[in-house]
């Protein structure tokens, strides 16, 4: 028995899923039926139930499911117990951000972070935000980073990022020679738009606010293709103004703020309040709101 078999049961217990386990796992479903197995045939019990078409807990999976998850949690507060005595950060930290956020926010935390703690991982979980919220919450990553509002009382929310949703247009574009744009003057042009999120939602409202009756070109779910098919002039959209500096300046897009309208696209570090922090947790925390925001003071220090 080792601690990836354990992972794998987890993951198994948390998906009710083979396949599906293996998808984050990054396995094919045999290897994780394998491993499995393997383990069912170390306890002497069978530990998943896979009749009926879904796979459940059967009470002997649900007593190993107690002793695997303090397993690794042991192994985890080992780890960090003796960075602890050598005062250098090491181990691992995983981070769940959007697309957007892993491409254009966060890089130069990763690369500050690396350069002064090369012995910790940094492993990045790409997703939504919600997904990344119930990431932090089951604990499955160490922090999150989303735009603001973050509501969840069991959430402690930093701010590290301070932005707005601005009006893209390829160069050629006719809102592209105005120094401003109204919604209504947005809203007489087919639209390319996220298919869902804080982003969707806000302009969802602002749309509702002014009576406007959008034409949706395209719903795409990645910020970056939301960009090339505005480039391609499928259609103008808004966007967070860091998503398109390099963009701007390469001339393939042009940047318009709105007129008469204001949407904050701020983004927060989010953790478990009741998470215990490793120091390299901390530090991590650290960099990031000296390199984002400076100003900021960090929770606990």
């Amino acid at each position: 028995m080792d601690f990836d078999q354990l992972e794998t049961f987890l993951e198994v217990a948390r998906l009710s899923s083979f396949s599906r386990a293996a998808e984050k796992r990054f396995r094919t479903q045999p290897a994780i039926s394998s491993q499995i197995r393997a383990l069912e045939e170390e306890v002497g019990a069978r530990l998943l139930d896979r009749s009926g078409g879904k796979v459940s807990l059967t009470a002997s999976g649900k007593l190993f499911q107690k002793y695997a998850e303090g397993a690794l949690e042991s192994r985890k507060a080992m780890i960090a117990a003796i960075a602890e005595t050598e005062r250098v950060p090491r181990g691992e930290i995983i981070v769940g951000a959007n697309e957007g956020t892993c491409l254009h926010i966060l890089p130069e935390v990763f690369a500050e972070f690396k350069k002064q703690y090369p012995d910790v991982a940094v492993n990045i979980k790409r997703s939504d935000y919600s997904k990344i919220l119930e990431s932090v919450i089951d604990n499955s990553v160490d922090f999150g980073v989303v735009s603001l509002p973050v509501a969840d009382n069991r959430l402690t929310v930093v701010l590290i990022h301070r932005d707005d949703l601005i009006i893209i247009a390829p160069p050629q574009h006719p809102l592209a020679k105005m120094k401003s744009a109204t919604v209504a003057e947005v809203a007489k042009f087919p639209l390319v738009v996220p298919k869902g999120g804080h982003t969707r939602d806000a302009l969802e409202d602002l749309f509702y606010e002014h009576k406007l009756k959008p034409r949706y070109a395209m719903e795409l779910d990645s910020s970056e293709l939301l960009k090339r098919f505005v480039a391609a002039d499928v259609g103008v959209g808004f966007i967070a103004r860091s998503n398109v500096i390099e963009d701007v300046r390469a001339n393939v897009l042009t940047a318009i703020p709105i007129a008469d309208a204001q949407i904050r696209r701020d983004l927060a570090l989010v953790f478990r309040k009741d998470k215990a922090l490793s120091r390299a947790a901390l530090a991590f925390i650290d960099i990031t709101v000296k390199i984002k925001t400076p100003q900021a003071a960090v929770p606990g220090k």
